[in-house]
């Protein structure tokens, strides 16, 4: 189980620009596209990010947010990531804006993996380090390689 097995080049954006919570959603779950295998589960997946987004904000804190769902539009574990060039309000619990944004679609059926992968997410995210790596990125690959080397260093796979 990785985090950084489950991005790609196609499924990070980098300094992305957006003007709102929901052009961010809708540009995250437009990158999983191709790993989809038609334009009805890709719109099952942005339904249930938005449905879950409902029930509670998943900005976490920390400039983080992780928008997440489960749906049977999926049988395994997708991803997509964005460092925003500029901070984005987005009703995050302290109030404060995000720059950090790593989506997450799972499977209904796989319910324990899914909270390990949103856990992994936490872990990660919660190192000031790791952060501050990740801000520094200007490409799609420098944040690979960030979630690669921070995996490796701190978990055993």
């Amino acid at each position: 189980m990785n985090l950084f097995s489950l991005l790609s080049q196609n499924t990070v954006l980098p300094l992305f620009e957006v003007q709102s919570k929901k052009e961010l959603i809708n540009e995250l779950v437009n990158t999983l596209e191709e790993q989809v295998e038609s334009k009805e589960q890709l719109e099952e997946i942005r339904t249930a990010v938005f449905e879950r987004e409902k029930i509670m904000s998943t900005g976490v804190g920390k400039g983080l947010a992780i928008p997440h769902a489960k749906t049977k539009a999926v049988d395994a574990n997708l991803a997509a990531f964005a460092l925003l060039k500029e901070s984005l309000p987005f009703d995050s619990i302290d109030g404060q804006p995000v720059r950090l944004v790593f989506l997450l679609v799972g499977p209904v059926s796989n319910n324990s993996y899914h909270i390990k992968l949103l856990s992994r997410i936490s872990r990660l995210m919660n190192s000031a380090s790791f952060r501050e790596k990740i801000l520094s990125c200007e490409d799609s690959e420098c944040i690979l390689n960030a979630f690669k080397d921070e995996e490796e260093k701190y978990f055993v796979n």
